[in-house]
């Protein structure tokens, strides 16, 4: 994170702390949906290879993703369209591993995201195997159920120490629900405490959110700028669609 006054750094934290805990604790919550069922899956996908490599790249610097592999989304899952050389993995997700349940079918969302390569050989296999059931028509219970028995099995791996991703797109679309999520990066671990970080305390600028059957716990840190360098402001890019 660059550095600023340290009075704004305390109020813009705040501020995008409070986003971005808001906007987690959506996803975790059940309710109605006006997308209660899915969409054809022409809707889900991105007509423009370039333009969905471009977008997927959006998710980190260009320090990182200049040499990322990116991964794009087919009609029975993520397929690569770009071989990486620095272990990281970028892709545009879409709404059932992005969004809040309200949103779960919405074919409007495009979250770009980098993994580096713990978080693509652990976290990444998760959201590969998810879109995969999805697109070969399983409900979100049956998904769930099928990931969450995977995990106890092992057939799905543990998250790999020090697994991060990267998301200061400017670029993309939350959902009704979250249009557009702040500049932040996440820590991925197999169920730990979050008091251990110092996690969801007052004051604290990590927020942490855990999927006990999922045996997973995330860090969430809000950061400063978007992937091009640029300040972050609050609502400066509500409404921006893709």
């Amino acid at each position: 994170m660059r550095k600023i006054n340290s009075g704004a750094i305390a109020i813009k934290s705040f501020a995008l702390l409070a986003v971005l805990a808001t906007a987690h604790l959506a996803m975790a919550q059940e309710s109605t949906t006006a997308f209660s069922n899915m969409a054809p899956i022409d809707q889900y996908l991105m007509t423009d290879q370039s333009a969905e490599i471009a977008m997927a790249r959006s998710a980190a610097p260009k320090s990182i993703s200049g040499d990322v592999e990116v991964l794009v989304l087919g009609r029975r899952g993520f397929e690569t369209a770009i071989k990486g050389k620095n272990g990281f993995v970028c892709v545009v997700e879409r709404s059932w591993t992005s969004a809040p349940d309200p949103d779960f079918w919405n074919p409007k969302v495009r979250t770009p995201i980098c993994y580096n390569a713990a978080a693509a050989r652990s976290y990444l296999l998760r959201t590969a195997n998810r879109t995969e059931l999805i697109l070969a028509g399983r409900t979100k219970p049956q998904t769930d159920e099928i990931i969450v028995a995977a995990i106890g099995k092992k057939a799905l791996p543990s998250m790999e120490s020090g697994a991060i991703s990267y998301m200061m797109s400017k670029q993309g679309y939350g959902g009704d629900s979250i249009e557009h999520w702040p500049p932040h990066v996440m820590f991925y671990y197999s169920q730990t405490e979050s008091a251990t970080w110092g996690a969801n305390l007052p004051g604290s600028p990590i927020f942490a959110s855990n999927d006990t059957r999922e045996q997973l716990t995330e860090f969430v840190v809000g950061v400063q700028h978007w992937s091009d360098g640029t300040t972050y402001r609050e609502g400066s890019v509500v409404g921006h669609h893709h």
